[in-house]
């Protein structure tokens, strides 16, 4: 039977060296491929079973994401198993539809396997809870939201940058009665997204021309809290085109909310730009929706890659002070803001 020894030899390393490859630590590019070709050459295949035993941890990293239905968290995922991929590290899914009893029975589940390493898109801000994980010495990096209080790494969007930048563009393009669909109140992206919303309004009141509708408190009734799903987009919109003064634009703080948002309208036979659209989030028919429309591009996929590479880094024993990465965004301009009709 071939041995770990076997390998070293044949791609002329230590056996320590073939072992950091195996397990996804740090060596030379170029002798980590010396290795794996000597592996597959003479058909070795590590005993996974041995070896989670001996480190009492498996080979398994969980990613605990909301809503594997959204395309957001399906682009953040491939970026996570793709950099897993590189490893001898898999990925399990786990989806919570953003219900924090699911998520405690993941997080649960996570310390009975003793997986390697856990990345979670927390449900809840402050209820979100990762200290069994932490103190079974099991890393955990924060994806797109993060726990409050908890020292964990975390790779997070500009979401308030991005959401201001989104409203700013709104306003230059005409429209004064914008309302917000965001997401779950208590969820970090949905109170970042809004926080971005109202400064580019009050900024526009201190430094603009005009105040749109009056001023910020008189926005308010143009705020709607949803769900982050289509569903939750469509029942927003239409009470908002049931007001007495309709939004004249409606800057949606995800992709799956604007695509119920679109609905709504053409159901009540309006359609962009007459009330001007704006996506936080691209959608993967947008290239099919006439106008095209205006979103918020976001790097989903970036996010699960840099977070994948944070957890590996923990999980090989790498010393560091914790790190928060923030990623930007930017605006895709499309038609459905042309500006008012």
């Amino acid at each position: 039977m071939t041995t770990i020894n076997d390998v070293a030899r044949a791609a002329g390393v230590s056996p320590a060296t073939v072992s950091r490859v195996l397990n996804g630590g740090r060596v030379t590019a170029e002798r980590a491929e010396r290795v794996r070709r000597a592996a597959a050459e003479l058909g070795f295949a590590p005993n996974r079973v041995a070896r989670s035993l001996r480190m009492r941890r498996s080979s398994l990293i969980g990613l605990i994401i909301p809503d594997i239905a959204n395309p957001f968290f399906t682009a953040l995922a491939r970026g996570v198993e793709d950099a897993a991929q590189r490893t001898s590290f898999s990925v399990v899914l786990c989806n919570t539809d953003g219900n924090l009893d699911k998520e405690r029975r993941y997080l649960d589940i996570a310390v009975a396997e003793r997986m390697a390493g856990v990345i979670v898109a927390a449900t809840s801000r402050s209820r979100t809870d990762v200290s069994a994980l932490q103190s079974r010495g099991i890393p955990v990096v924060a994806v797109d939201r993060r726990p409050r209080g908890a020292g964990v790494d975390a790779v997070l969007v500009d979401n308030e940058d991005g959401s201001a930048a989104a409203t700013a563009h709104l306003l230059a393009r005409g429209y004064r009665r914008i309302a917000c669909i965001t997401g779950p109140q208590g969820a970090s992206t949905a109170e970042e997204r809004l926080a971005g919303y109202r400064r580019a309004l009050r900024t526009f009141l201190d430094d603009g021309p005009g105040a749109p509708a009056g001023d910020v408190d008189r926005l308010r009734e143009y705020t709607r809290h949803a769900d982050f799903r289509a569903e939750g987009g469509y029942t927003a919109m239409a009470g908002l085109l049931a007001l007495p003064q309709r939004p004249d634009a409606v800057f949606a703080a995800n992709n799956l909310m604007a695509a119920g948002a679109l609905q709504a309208m053409l159901e009540a036979g309006l359609e962009p730009p007459e009330i001007g659209v704006l996506s936080f989030g691209e959608v993967p028919w947008a290239p099919l929706v006439q106008p095209g429309l205006t979103t918020v591009r976001v790097p989903s996929y970036d996010l699960g890659r840099t977070a994948a590479g944070l957890l590996l880094d923990r999980i090989t024993g790498t010393e560091r002070p914790l790190r928060t990465v923030v990623l930007r965004t930017s605006l895709r301009v499309g038609r459905s803001t042309a500006g008012p009709v």
